[in-house]
């Protein structure tokens, strides 16, 4: 056999500084650089999650402002019901339902944001979302006052 025959097919690659400058020079270089890559996409996708908690926080405040919105205009259009307070009762349902969302959106929000840390973006701070839904529930409480007690100075008949 000749000398050529022994040799094995793959020819010496000659790399260019140039394009090596980003490759680490050891497996540990090259694991370390990953794994920090990694986890800098890990730190991304929770400041997503907590970005994402921020809109479905707001969604659930504009759900809530709906519903008090639906069971003030309840009350404004089918105001003459007969018995009088039927229509004051179901305008109160909704606007204790809007309470409750309210409610629920801050216990949600401020356990998520409890579990979660930013790395990139400047989370809401839960003094915050707590006095937003709280503003909201206690308008909702007054708004409830007004309609049975504040009308006419009844509780009964004062459509």
């Amino acid at each position: 056999m000749a000398q050529d025959d022994l040799e094995t097919d793959e020819t010496p690659v000659i790399e260019d500084d140039a394009n090596n400058r980003d490759r680490p020079e050891s497996e540990d270089e090259e694991v370390d650089k990953s794994t920090k890559w990694a986890e800098f996409r890990t730190d991304l996708a929770e400041d997503r999650t907590v970005q994402a908690t921020e809109r479905t926080f707001a969604g659930w405040l504009r759900t809530a402002f709906a519903a008090i919105g639906v069971g003030l205009a309840f009350h404004v259009i089918f105001g003459d019901f007969d018995p009088p307070w039927l229509a004051r009762a179901i305008a109160t349902l909704f606007i204790v339902l809007g309470a409750t969302i309210a409610y629920t959106a801050e216990r949600r929000a401020c356990r998520t944001f409890s579990r979660l840390s930013t790395h990139e973006v400047k989370r809401p701070r839960t003094p915050n979302i707590r006095w937003m839904s709280w503003s909201i529930i206690f308008g909702a409480l007054l708004l409830i006052a007004g309609l049975w007690i504040f009308n006419d100075g009844s509780v009964g008949d004062g459509s």
